[in-house]
């Protein structure tokens, strides 16, 4: 880069004075332009350079904004920027093809160096240019690499430095690359979850194989919408229904546990208290006191229990730790049976015992359960079926449950957002992070309690997750 002293006296800017193309400085800090010569004077419809340098050119839309950040990052380390530029001296349109560069001064300021050569565009190349730099939706241009050839400005003010690689854009850098191949035969459209400046987003993406217009080569055109607040708000609702749900069912099952509980424990103590007052010897008279006290302590349990809340239920949040405690759903004897009965459950375990003794605890609620012997098996078999809940060991041969996650959270299709419920004897703190990474929805602890593996099976399962998948997806297209 060249240095810059005082600007006005400097060798070169005799030099350019005598150019017939437009040359002049613009600083990025105070938005004023401290030289141009008499051809960008001409440009602009400024009688003189004090006129000009005394105008305000500071970056007002945000299209414009991320087009200056974008050349001031990228000339600062000595590259050469071409692209077309237009511009409105007293209001009236001027387009040039604009060579953009760096210089600094003697303070270490950078400037922009402009050398323009104007164009005669046609009318509607010209508008839709501009309103490609100025659409609040992201497009950019890849070549089969996935290197950008282009993107308009709301594409940088997203991704910045991560504009230049379409996988970069993608939190699962390998959904990105499977986007990219399938987009470089035919259209595809749908959510992806991706990395921007502002954190983790949810995008409508739109990608396409096209041609370049320079080269003829193959690309992909990228559009992309930032649908993220219809998502988190769809989310949102689905979560107070499910928890609504819960509520309900939870309140279902303590009436009729309170009556399969208490009606038994009544004849109990009521025949044990006849007993002991019906004048046996004494012996049986004591035995029947004995029986009474019991099945009188075990009712003052039941009470309790009843009376007070049946414990938490924490489950995963995928964006990392554990999301609020939520009242458990216990499984209604009468009542959820039923509804029980569609489930399908895919349990991925290594060792026989637990498939089987898993198998059986479903069994009693009418869920079907399916078994792999691995996570390699498992994944395909998730690949391959129509599940309502995963339930995934963690210690397993060829492909451990975390991984195995990772890899059904990047398939296709709605079978990418099953409910995945880790079964495994390590719950320490670090241990379920890394499930919540992976893409895991919950956790039971082994030695699997039954009820809670219920609860928490039936709870995903009958989540209405499938639902949800569709309906964003449908209102994220519409």
């Amino acid at each position: 880069m060249s240095e810059v002293s005082g600007i006005a006296d400097h060798p070169w800017a005799g030099a350019w004075d005598r150019l017939n193309r437009p040359v002049w400085l613009y600083d990025p800090r105070t938005g004023r332009k401290p030289y141009a010569n008499p051809a960008a004077l001409a440009l602009f419809g400024a009688a003189s350079l004090d006129i000009l340098s005394a105008r305000d050119f500071s970056a007002r839309s945000p299209a414009i904004k991320a087009r200056i950040r974008r050349l001031v990052d990228r000339t600062a380390h000595g590259e050469t920027v071409s692209e077309r530029w237009t511009f409105f001296p007293h209001g009236q349109p001027v387009t040039t093809q604009a060579t953009v560069s760096a210089l600094t001064d003697d303070q270490g300021a950078t400037m922009l160096l402009f050398e323009a050569s104007p164009e005669d565009i046609p009318a509607e190349e010209k508008r839709a240019a501009e309103a490609l730099r100025h659409a609040s939706a992201l497009i950019s241009l890849f070549d089969g690499d996935g290197r950008r050839l282009f993107s308009n400005p709301a594409a940088f003010r997203a991704y910045g430095d991560g504009e230049d690689d379409f996988a970069r854009r993608f939190a699962d850098r390998a959904e990105g690359l499977a986007l990219l191949a399938a987009a470089g035969r035919a259209a595809v459209a749908g959510l992806r979850v991706v990395v921007t400046r502002h954190g983790t987003r949810w995008h409508h993406m739109d990608a396409r194989p096209v041609p370049d217009p320079v080269t003829g080569r193959p690309c992909v055109l990228l559009n992309e919408q930032d649908v993220t607040p219809r998502v988190e708000a769809e989310m949102a609702r689905s979560a107070a229904e499910q928890k609504a749900t819960m509520a309900d069912a939870r309140q279902r099952f303590l009436t009729e546990m309170s009556h399969e509980l208490r009606t038994p424990l009544n004849a109990v103590i009521g025949f044990s208290g006849l007993l002991a007052e019906a004048g046996l010897a004494e012996e049986s008279t004591d035995q029947a006191w004995r029986i009474h006290a019991a099945g009188q302590s075990l009712l003052e349990v039941v009470n309790r229990m009843i009376a007070d809340p049946m414990g938490e239920a924490t489950e995963i949040d995928r964006d990392g730790g554990p999301a609020a405690a939520l009242p458990a759903t216990e499984p209604d004897p009468a009542g959820s049976h039923a509804s029980s009965m569609a489930l399908k459950a895919l349990y991925v375990d290594d060792n026989e015992s637990n498939r089987t003794l898993v198998r059986a605890m479903l069994a009693t609620m009418g869920i079907v359960c399916e078994t792999a012997d691995d996570g390699h098996a498992g994944v395909q078999a998730a690949a391959g079926g129509d599940w309502d809940v995963i339930l995934m060991d963690i210690q397993m041969p060829v492909m451990d449950g975390v991984e195995a996650t990772r890899r059904i959270r990047a398939l296709d299709g709605p079978v990418a957002a099953t409910p995945i419920i880790a079964l495994t004897a390590n719950t320490l703190d670090a241990q379920i992070q890394t499930y919540v990474e992976a893409g895991m929805d919950d956790c039971v602890a082994k030695p699997v309690n039954m009820v809670e593996l219920l609860t928490k099976t039936s709870h995903w399962g009958l989540s209405g997750w499938r639902e949800a998948v569709r309906d964003t997806a449908v209102s994220a297209g519409a």
